[in-house]
C-alpha cells in the first residue's frame, strides 16, 4: 500500500512539473531598468537551463548554457522549473577607498528561477540585469553539513562567429620559471576570431573582451570567496561558445581542494557580462565591483592610498641594501609620495634590526615602508626570502605582530600557485589577518582581484599583468610595450586595481625603450592602483624638467570619476579622470605612426584653463603648454607617444 501511494505521489509531482514547465514554456524575460538589455531564460526539451542576452534588440550572447554537476546531484539537465520570483528592484550605494570611481550606485532588476533536478533537489538561478550588463549565480538552498563538491560548471557564453576577441592566454600550472605559473602575465591576443584555441590547456584569462558590431562585452567573475575557486574561459570555444573552466589539479596547497567545495546552503560567485554599445559605456562601467561583497571591515583610520618609490624594478636585488633604500626613502619624501617599497632579500641583505632603523628614518620623513614576502610553500621552487613566513595563521600572526611593532605599513606577497579553492582561501586569509595588524596588502605573481579591493579594503593592488618589470628583462618586451599598454584599460584594469609599476623617464639599463616620455607620463593617469609604484630612480627623476617633477609630486592617489574619450584596444586610448575639481586627461599611442586627435571634452567648462605635457623634438623631450578649453583642442601623439592634460582649479 505504501509503495502504491509513493508511486502516485511521484506521478502527481511529475504531472505538476509538466504543468509548470508548460506554464513557463515561453522564454521568461528580465529587462534592465532602461529596458535596453534583455535576458531570456528557458528550459530545453531535455531540461537544460538556457539563456540569451540582447541589447537594443540585437542578440549579443546567443543561446548559452547554465547549470552545474556536483557530488550532491546533477543540476545540468532534466531540470524542472517550479516557479519564478517577481521582479525585484535592487539598489546599492557605496564608496571605494580607491578605484575608477569614488562614489558608486548600482541599480538592477532581479529574478530568481526556482528549479528542481530529477531527484527533486532544489536549485536556484539568480539573475540581475542592470543598464550596464547581466550577472547571474547559483544557489543551493538546502541545509547540509556534509561538504559537497562542484565538478563542473556548464555555464557558457556563446558569441556570433563574426565577433572578435581580445584575450590573454593562461599558462598551465607549475610551468615557467621555478614553476611559478600561472601568474597572469602573458600578452593579449588582439582582435582574434572568437573560437580561437588558447595555446594552453588552462584556457583564457578573465576579464575577457569581445567586440560584436558596435557592441563591446566583457566577461568576468566577482564575489569569489573562500568557498570557491577562481575560474577562466575554456581553451576551446566551438561555434563561438566559451565555457567556464576550473583550475588545474596542481593549483592548490598540497592536498587541499582545488575544485569548489562547501556545505549547504551555498551561493556561488557572480558570472558577469558587462555590455555597452560603445567602448565608453564599457570603460565607465563598474559592474564587477558593484556586485562584489561589501567591505568586511573598515581600514580608513589607518590606510591611505598613495604613490611609492621602488628600487627593484630598475636596480634589482643588489639594491636591496640599507644605503640604497635610504636614498629611495629620501626620493619618496622629496616627491611628496607616501610610501617606499623595499623588495626581496631585505631580511638577509638588511635584516630586521637595520630595517627598524629604516622604518624610523622613513617615519621622520613622513614616508611609510612596505616589505616584500615570498608566499611560496610547495607549489613552486623559488628560494627568494623571506619565505614561508605566511603559510600558517600562527606564523602570519607572529610576523604581522613584528611588522606592526616595527611600524611597517604593508606587505607585498609574491609567487602564488594558481586559482584552486585552497589558494583563493590563502589569499583571503592573508588579507583578513593582515587587516588585524593594520597592514596594506599587494599581491604579485598572483591572480586578479575579482572585486576584492571592495570586500577586503586593505588590498591596495595586485599584479596579474605583464608589467614594467618585463621591459627590464629583454628587448622583446620593450618592443611590445606600446600596444600592450593600450589594451589594459579595457581588460585587466577595467574593474580592478593593477600593479603595473608605470612611468620610467630616464631609460632602462641595456634596453632601448620604445615608448616616449609622453607615453610614460600618461600611464600615471591611465592605470589605476591603490598604491602606484613608480618605475623611476632618484637620479633619473632629478634630470627631468621642473614641470615634470612638479606634476609627479602632485599626482593624485585616488580618483573620483572616469570618462572614456577615445581609443581602440591595441591601438590607442585616451581617458579622463577627475580628482576634486581637477580633470586629468591622458592618452597613449600604441602604433608606430603619428595620430592626430581632436579632443571633445563637454564635461569641462569652456572658461577652464589648464596645461598640456606632451612630446616634442621627435620624442626626445617633454614640453609644457598652457591651454584654453574655450577653443577646439587638438593633440598630436607621436609614434609610441602620449600626453597628459591637467585643468587648473579655479578659486
Amino acid at each position: 500500500m505504501v509503495d502504491i501511494l509513493f508511486k502516485k505521489w511521484l506521478l502527481l509531482l511529475g504531472s505538476i512539473s509538466i504543468f509548470l514547465n508548460n506554464l513557463y514554456s515561453e522564454n521568461i524575460k528580465i529587462l534592465s531598468p532602461d529596458q535596453r538589455i534583455t535576458v531570456e531564460f528557458f528550459l530545453s526539451s531535455s531540461g537544460e537551463a538556457l539563456y540569451l542576452v540582447s541589447h537594443s534588440g540585437t542578440i549579443v550572447i546567443k543561446q548559452s548554457k547554465l547549470g552545474v554537476s556536483t557530488s550532491f546531484g546533477d543540476f545540468s539537465t532534466h531540470l524542472n522549473l517550479d516557479s519564478v520570483s517577481k521582479e525585484i528592484w535592487v539598489t546599492d550605494k557605496y564608496t571605494l577607498l580607491h578605484g575608477k570611481r569614488l562614489n558608486n550606485t548600482y541599480v538592477a532588476n532581479r529574478k530568481i528561477f526556482y528549479l528542481k533536478n530529477k531527484d527533486y533537489q532544489p536549485f536556484e538561478i539568480i539573475f540581475q540585469v542592470s543598464n550596464d550588463g547581466v550577472a547571474f549565480r547559483y544557489y543551493f538552498p538546502e541545509k547540509q553539513d556534509k561538504r559537497i563538491r562542484i565538478y563542473k560548471e556548464f555555464t557558457s557564453f556563446r558569441f556570433d562567429t563574426s565577433a572578435k576577441a581580445f584575450l590573454q592566454p593562461c599558462p598551465d600550472a607549475r610551468t615557467g620559471w621555478c614553476y611559478t605559473q600561472p601568474s597572469y602575465e602573458e600578452y593579449y591576443q588582439i582582435n582574434i576570431p572568437v573560437g580561437t584555441v588558447s595555446p594552453f590547456q588552462a584556457g583564457w584569462v578573465m576579464p575577457a573582451l569581445f567586440n560584436f558590431g558596435k557592441y563591446w562585452i566583457s566577461i568576468t567573475e566577482t564575489a569569489v570567496d573562500t568557498n570557491y575557486c577562481g575560474s577562466r574561459l575554456s581553451q576551446f570555444a566551438p561555434d563561438g561558445e566559451y565555457s567556464i573552466q576550473f583550475p588545474q589539479p596542481q593549483e592548490s596547497r598540497g592536498s587541499e581542494p582545488y575544485l569548489p567545495e562547501s556545505t549547504l546552503p551555498w551561493l556561488t560567485p557572480w558570472r558577469v557580462i558587462a555590455i555597452a554599445d560603445n567602448l565608453g559605456g564599457l570603460v565607465e562601467s563598474n559592474i564587477a565591483i558593484d556586485l562584489a561583497k561589501p567591505a568586511q571591515y573598515d581600514v580608513s583610520s589607518w590606510l591611505e592610498p598613495g604613490i611609492a618609490s621602488w628600487s627593484w624594478v630598475i636596480l634589482k636585488d643588489e639594491a636591496t641594501v640599507f644605503e640604497t633604500q635610504k636614498q629611495y626613502i629620501d626620493f619618496a619624501a622629496k616627491m611628496n609620495w607616501k610610501y617606499c617599497l623595499i623588495d626581496a632579500l631585505w631580511d638577509t641583505q638588511i635584516g630586521y634590526d637595520k630595517m627598524q632603523e629604516l622604518v624610523d628614518y622613513a617615519k621622520s620623513k613622513n614616508v611609510k615602508i612596505l616589505l616584500w614576502y615570498n608566499s611560496a610553500g610547495d607549489w613552486n621552487t623559488t628560494t627568494i626570502s623571506p619565505r614561508d613566513k605566511l603559510l600558517t595563521r600562527e606564523s602570519r600572526y607572529a610576523e604581522f605582530q613584528k611588522l606592526k611593532d616595527m611600524g611597517v605599513a604593508g606587505i607585498k606577497v609574491d609567487f602564488f600557485g594558481g586559482d584552486g579553492q585552497s589558494m583563493m582561501k590563502y589569499y583571503i586569509d592573508i588579507l583578513k589577518d593582515a587587516a588585524k595588524y593594520n597592514l596594506a596588502v599587494n599581491f604579485h605573481g598572483a591572480t586578479y582581484p575579482r572585486g576584492w579591493h571592495r570586500t577586503y579594503p586593505n588590498l591596495v593592488t595586485m599584479e596579474a599583468i605583464r608589467g614594467e618589470e618585463y621591459v627590464t628583462f629583454a628587448q622583446y618586451f620593450a618592443d611590445n610595450q606600446p600596444w600592450h599598454c593600450t589594451i589594459l584599460p579595457f581588460t585587466r584594469n577595467l574593474f580592478d586595481p593593477m600593479d603595473f609599476t608605470p612611468v620610467n623617464f630616464s631609460g632602462i639599463p641595456n634596453i632601448q625603450r620604445r615608448t616616449t616620455n609622453g607615453f610614460e607620463i600618461a600611464l600615471s593617469v591611465l592605470f589605476t592602483s591603490g598604491i602606484q609604484h613608480i618605475a623611476e630612480t632618484p637620479e633619473g627623476m632629478e634630470k627631468q624638467a621642473d614641470f615634470v617633477k612638479e606634476y609627479m609630486r602632485t599626482l593624485p592617489s585616488t580618483w573620483d570619476e572616469v570618462k572614456f574619450i577615445d581609443g581602440f584596444p591595441g591601438k590607442y586610448v585616451i581617458l579622463a579622470r577627475k580628482k576634486g575639481n581637477v580633470w586629468f586627461i591622458a592618452g597613449i599611442n600604441g602604433e608606430n605612426s603619428v595620430r592626430d586627435i581632436e579632443l571633445k571634452l563637454p564635461f569641462i567648462a569652456r572658461k577652464t584653463k589648464g596645461f598640456l605635457i606632451t612630446d616634442a623634438d621627435e620624442g626626445k623631450i617633454l614640453v609644457k603648454q598652457n591651454i584654453d578649453f574655450s577653443k577646439s583642442l587638438k593633440v598630436k601623439m607621436l609614434p609610441f607617444g602620449g600626453f597628459v592634460i591637467k585643468t587648473i582649479e579655479s578659486h
